[in-house]
């Protein structure tokens, strides 16, 4: 029994299908259920129960699944000390969509000074694929917005960070000072597709809508939702970040929400070693790095 077997084994278990379980691992549906077979015949029990349905764990092929888990991460575990044992590591990072694109430009810069010995992996993700990457180890740590809560994972905030409106030129709200969350109109809303947490954090600030947003009003991107106000498609809402400086349009002018204004929290999320205090070499360099990228946030205290 393999280590590739062994994951071969969880992305049949998470997919609950072989062909989806075989796209995954980037191999042939045939050469993953051989691996299959070969470990149910190796352990003399059934791993997996194939139905109408699809694949579903029998009871003991659950217990098998998570020692196989285990395994894995002891064996990510074993390669990140040998490596650190040579002088150099790696952090393979995940950052959310919403985040990606504003902070790491400086945050590269940063981690490049203070940690030249560190190379950088980058995973650009939604929350629940970081969260899958994160603890089957295929990811050392990521950068995503509260609340996020996890077995086995350790969460230490980083920063607050504002959310603004943002109009087209000539619209009503370009002429005020401040916006009431319940001014938004859902009619004329654009936020981005089901599965971003942003957009969950914009409908939770904005309590007050009589009627859900129409379906359709999306973009795929902080960028795609910038310019589709820019069009007069109707007004956004996004993280101060993504409103600095060199991300300027004359097209568009963004406004601070009135107090108290809405705000997402941002943290640095790692798997948990057998130190309790102990933080991997790699996410200490990264908090570090984090405070001290020049960004229009507020830094949280408990930071270290």
């Amino acid at each position: 029994m393999t280590l590739t077997e062994l994951k071969y084994l969880i992305a049949v278990a998470d997919e609950h299908h072989f062909g989806r379980a075989a796209e995954r691992s980037f191999v042939s549906q045939p050469s993953l259920s051989a691996a299959i077979k070969n470990i149910e015949q190796e352990l003399g029990v059934r791993v997996f129960e194939r139905n109408k349905r699809g694949v579903e764990l029998t009871e003991i092929g659950a217990e098998v699944v998570a020692q196989a888990r285990r395994t894995l991460e002891e064996a990510a575990r074993i390669k990140a000390v040998a490596k650190q044992g040579k002088g150099r590591y790696r952090l393979r990072l995940g950052v959310i969509h919403t985040i990606a694109p504003y902070l790491l430009p400086q945050l590269v810069v940063a981690l490049r000074k203070s940690a030249p010995e560190m190379s950088l992996d980058i995973e650009e993700n939604m929350t629940a694929n970081l969260d899958r990457l994160l603890r089957s180890g295929e990811i050392d740590a990521a950068i995503l917005a509260l609340p996020y809560e996890a077995p086995g994972i350790e969460v230490e905030p980083i920063y607050d960070e504002e959310f603004l409106v943002v109009a087209p030129q000539g619209h009503a709200f370009t002429r005020r000072k401040a916006v009431r969350a319940d001014e938004l109109d859902a009619g004329e809303l654009l936020l981005l597709p089901v599965g971003h947490c942003l957009r969950d954090q914009v409908l939770g600030a904005c309590t007050e809508f009589s009627r859900p947003p129409p379906p359709g009003r999306h973009g795929n991107s902080l960028e795609t939702l910038r310019s589709m106000v820019a069009s007069g498609l109707g007004v956004t809402v996004l993280p101060k970040t993504a409103l600095t400086q060199r991300y300027e349009t004359p097209l568009v002018k963004a406004v601070p929400f009135a107090e108290p204004r809405p705000k997402r929290r941002v943290a640095v999320a790692w798997r948990k070693t057998g130190e309790a205090l102990a933080r991997p070499i790699g996410v200490r360099k990264l908090v570090e790095a984090l405070k001290s990228v020049d960004l229009p946030v507020e830094l949280l205290g408990g930071a270290e």
